[in-house]
């Protein structure tokens, strides 16, 4: 119990120091040093002449540091660049105009928003980059004329000589020619951050206008917030204000999209460098396949499963389809690296991915779905061109209401259809019910946003089957991006260059599922988060989260909040994978390569295990808002814990450290160790597995390994010795014995002959003479079943030759047998012919 406790105090305290604040930290450090800001000291006169020297020569140096204004200039016209596209979006929307604007348009606004804060905290880094030279510059000024203020102040006696005198007085007038011309850019730097003050206020304030209004939006979904369809009319005033709402909104999205263009992010030219190396690969792939196609064949080993079928379909359309599969891999990465960027650029890429799409669909998806995904991508496509009929409100509704209708009529055809197919051609068993819910659950939607529409929610019947369209189309561009993706993959690994790597080829089944897992489970959570999005729920939903994992749980002076423990779980999970990863990478391809001597490449591949997992652990604490800095903390902490209760763990690792650079044993050595034998399986930091000839895992601590009596088979060779005893019967001659045995031990491969095998008369037993077979064998995993073939031999040679194998035999003698004994052993004939002749008959 104590050790236990020890253990989580310890924990706990870690815990709590690298949750701590980092200025907290820095406190307790400073009272730990004794350090204080210390008053400016009197420069001694030995040292006025060298001092004044240099200060003179800072203050030059300062002087034309002054002079250079180049940072100045781009600054102001960045800063004039951000201000110009907030007064744009202030002047035209803000206020009661945002809420003419659709719920599409206010998240692109929004986005806009959240673009234009980006550029500005960039802006505010470089501003504070740029002017740090100058503000030390001015505090290192302002250190040094205190530090000369002081020297004359404890010299105002008189004491000091005239000369020395003088000189401090030039230095101190040097010092503020430099103060005063490094007041002109400060004063600047200064103005600058004035404005960008003005300007943060103002971002800000847009920013919760556009939220104002989403949300104003959001409630409005559950109240009429349009006439009933059949009271609308021709009305002109109507018709102007919509138009003039979609030339705003248009407007701001295209100024948006210019920005965002010209602003070239680290993020998109990673973009562009992935996509113009993207389609060459593909090109190359198509043509070099489709030349050796008959000598690499491109089919899986395995085409029996529907998963494999898939994934063979997959890799020929790619070959055959090389700048579809182009375009729909740039689409999606554009939507995966760039998801901030404007919602028109957004619909456009899913526009263009439409064609690439089909194309590329496994038939397995038609065989399922029929006609389905042509249904999905049509209903898409029509509802993408009702932006031509906005500028009329009652044209727009009629427009929208048709293509819920005829969403509806072909949801039920489809599900009509799908009842009256034969199971075994489509989905079965769970799969078929549960897409027959999420069928009738659209059905049931669409009806509802049909009647909202007629009756005036026109918020609500554009969320319903705007919602209901675009997801269907983003799970078709899921699925077949991550087909493609999965067989571009299996076609790279499959070139001989790759195809030749061991991790290539014993891990080829697991790293394709592994990367269809981690795939698959992206898909799934790419497509709730826009689904979520597209039906209204995003926000509330990442709000909502966001609370609860921002929450700060506050014991004393400690603050704890669930994101923080979340970020490091993950950061830790991420670690050991990484770490795993990097093991494999070692013992696979690298390691195997080198020549090195028994044991080092283990050693390697563990110690770098252990060395990621660290940094990892490190990055974690850091990730949670951990200094590096207060490590030393936490190891102070986890002293006290190794004081109380860890002095076995501790002696474990270093034991495992030592084992690791010594190598005394390796994985696969057979070893004995208190009472235990079997082979090593696995070394650790901590303890040894070893797996016993009966099949069970021991865990042994590495210190038991170090303290105890260990017994290494294998450590330098895989020599085994075989010692077989033999006894024969009196009368045998010894020589021809010792020839026989000779001859049968010879007579075996698996015998070593260096050391020569050999036999010896031992001794001259009770009831047998006694020899001992010697031989060696460099098969250790097999001496036994060569000890088992040996013995074998010997028998059948023995018996050839007439030599018996004494063994224990006892004579019992009867000193008296009693009557009845006498007759109860006595045969039957015997007793017959005793008795006589029978009567006659």
């Amino acid at each position: 119990m104590t050790r236990r406790f020890a253990f989580l105090a310890c924990l706990l305290l870690s815990w709590a120091l690298a949750s701590a604040p980092a200025t907290a930290a820095q406190d307790i450090a400073s009272v730990l040093t004794g350090e204080e800001k210390a008053a400016p000291k009197a420069i001694e006169f030995a040292d006025i002449p060298e001092q004044a020297n240099a200060d003179e020569r800072f203050a030059q140096s300062v002087m034309l540091q002054a002079r250079r204004r180049d940072a100045v200039a781009p600054l102001q016209e960045r800063l004039a660049a951000i201000e110009g596209s907030t007064r744009q979006k202030v002047r035209l929307a803000s206020g009661e105009d945002l809420k003419t604007l659709p719920v599409l348009r206010l998240e692109s606004l929004d986005r806009h928003w959240g673009f234009d804060a980006r550029l500005f905290e960039r802006w505010r880094a470089d501003l504070k980059q740029a002017s740090a030279p100058y503000v030390e510059s001015a505090a290192e000024i302002a250190t040094r004329r205190a530090a000369w203020e002081a020297t004359r102040t404890a010299n105002a006696d008189g004491s000091m000589p005239k000369a020395l005198s003088d000189r401090i007085d030039e230095v101190l007038v040097y010092l503020g020619r430099a103060e005063s011309a490094l007041s002109a850019p400060l004063q600047q730097y200064i103005e600058l951050g004035r404005q960008a003050n003005t300007l943060e206020a103002q971002i800000d304030a847009g920013r919760q206008e556009v939220a104002a209004a989403i949300a104003d939006i959001d409630r409005r979904l559950v109240h009429m917030d349009a006439p009933p369809i059949w009271a609308l009319g021709d009305d002109a005033g109507e018709s102007d204000a919509s138009l003039a709402a979609l030339k705003t909104g248009l407007t701001i999205e295209v100024d948006f999209l210019k920005q965002y263009s010209a602003s070239n992010v680290d993020h998109q030219r990673v973009l562009n460098v992935v996509q113009l190396l993207l389609l060459p690969l593909l090109v190359w792939l198509s043509v070099y396949y489709r030349r050796h196609q008959a000598r690499l064949p491109v089919e899986p080993a395995d085409a029996g499963t529907p998963a494999r079928a898939s994934l063979l379909e997959a890799s020929e359309k790619v070959l055959h389809r090389p700048f579809s599969a182009w375009l729909l891999l740039s689409m999606m990465a554009v939507l995966a690296l760039e998801p901030d960027a404007p919602l028109l650029l957004h619909q456009v890429i899913m526009l263009i991915a439409l064609v690439p799409t089909l194309r590329l669909l496994p038939a397995r998806v038609f065989e399922l779905f029929g006609p389905w995904p042509y249904v999905a991508t049509g209903l898409y496509l029509l509802q993408r061109l009702g932006f031509l009929f906005m500028a009329n409100a009652l044209t727009y509704r009629a427009y929208s209401l048709s293509i819920t209708l005829l969403a509806l009529v072909l949801t039920l055809w489809l599900l009509w259809r799908s009842r009256r197919k034969a199971p075994t051609k489509g989905l079965q068993g769970g799969a078929r019910t549960a897409i027959h819910v999420v069928g009738w659950t659209a059905v049931g939607m669409l009806a509802v946003s049909a009647l909202s529409n007629v009756l005036g929610n026109v918020s609500l019947a554009e969320m319903l089957t705007g919602g209901l369209l675009d997801s269907g189309y983003m799970a078709l561009m899921l699925y077949a991006a991550v087909a493609v993706f999965l067989a571009l993959l299996r076609l790279t690994f499959a070139q001989p260059g790759l195809s030749k790597l061991r991790m290539a080829r014993l891990r080829d089944g697991s790293m394709m599922r592994g990367f269809s897992r981690l795939l698959g489970i992206a898909a799934v959570i790419a497509w709730l988060g826009f689904t979520a999005n597209r039906f209204r729920l995003f926000r509330p939903i990442y709000s909502t989260i966001s609370g609860i994992l921002s929450h700060e749980f506050t014991i004393g002076a400690l603050s704890i909040s669930l994101g923080h423990v979340l970020v490091f779980i993950v950061s830790v999970v991420i670690a050991f994978w990484a770490a795993k990863l990097v093991r494999f990478v070692l013992h696979e391809e690298v390691l195997p390569k080198m020549s090195l001597p028994r044991g080092v490449d283990n050693s390697v591949a563990s110690l770098s295990y252990y060395a990621v997992l660290l940094l990892g652990f490190v990055l974690a604490l850091t990730a949670t808002g951990f200094e590096v800095s207060q490590l030393a903390f936490v190891f102070g902490a986890l002293g006290v814990g190794i004081g109380f209760g860890l002095q076995n763990v501790v002696n474990n690792f270093v034991s495992g450290l030592i084992l690791m650079f010594e190598r005394p044993i390796q994985p696969g050595d057979v070893v004995d160790i208190t009472g235990t034998s079997g082979s090593v399986r696995e070394i650790g930091m901590r303890a040894t597995v070893i797996k016993t000839f009966d099949g069970a895992d021991v865990v042994v601590p590495n210190g038991t390994l170090l303290s105890e009596n260990l017994v290494n088979w294998t450590l330098r060779d895989m020599f085994r010795r075989i010692e077989i005893n033999l006894g024969v019967a009196y009368g045998a001659d010894p020589n021809q014995v010792i020839e026989l045995m000779t001859g049968v031990i010879t007579s075996d491969e698996s015998v070593s002959r260096h050391p020569e095998p050999t036999v010896f008369f031992m001794a001259f037993g009770a009831s047998s003479l006694d020899f001992s077979i010697r031989a060696w064998t460099r098969d250790y995993d097999n001496w036994v079943g060569i000890r088992s073939r040996l013995l074998t031999r010997i028998y059948a040679v023995l018996n050839e030759n007439g030599i018996e194998i004494p063994f224990p035999q006892q004579d019992l003698h009867l000193r008296s047998v009693s009557e009845a004994a006498r007759a109860a052993l006595s045969p039957p004939s015997a007793s017959k012919s005793d008795a006589g002749p029978g009567p006659a008959t």
